[in-house]
């Protein structure tokens, strides 16, 4: 396996795995997340790898098989306002193929992730993790991230 850019070449591999993350997210969250739905139109794909501050880090077998990939976006503070100045890479989406979790695809990714933040000369690593989804927060514990902000909702 390895880790690099995604490529337009990768563009089934990235459809077929957001298919898979958004049924996680509707299983868990029904209401607000539509069956049979994905993130991002192929259309939106394509523009995303050609911006270079929301990099996609795919993890590929050697005949490029997709087995996983991160979606980042560098967010750059100028420190105006309220935030210091700083720069943070936000995982927006991470998912490993059904067939390859538990073979430490995801942590390998996430290493990549971080590397790619310190060549960037990020701060820090951010991203949001749905409460339905247990397993995802335990392993993003385990990778050694701890909960900066809580979001809340009232359902009416």
């Amino acid at each position: 396996m390895k880790i690099r850019r995604a490529e337009k070449k990768d563009i089934d591999g990235l459809n077929r795995l957001l298919y898979q993350v958004a049924r996680v997210h509707h299983d868990g969250r029904p209401d607000l997340f539509r069956a049979g739905a994905k993130k991002y139109t192929t259309e939106e794909l394509l523009t995303i790898l050609d911006d270079q501050d929301k990099p996609i880090l795919a993890a590929v077998e050697d005949d490029d098989t997709m087995l996983g990939y991160a979606f980042c976006q560098l967010k750059i503070y100028d420190g105006e306002g309220v935030h210091t100045a700083m720069r943070t890479l936000y995982v927006d989406d991470i998912c490993v193929e059904e067939s390859a979790r538990g073979q430490h695809v995801g942590t390998e990714i996430f290493a990549a992730v971080r590397q790619l933040a310190k060549e960037l000369g990020c701060y820090n690593v951010t991203l949001n993790v749905w409460e339905c989804n247990p397993p995802a927060m335990a392993f993003y514990r385990s990778l050694g991230m701890t909960p900066y902000c809580t979001g809340m909702e009232l359902i009416l």
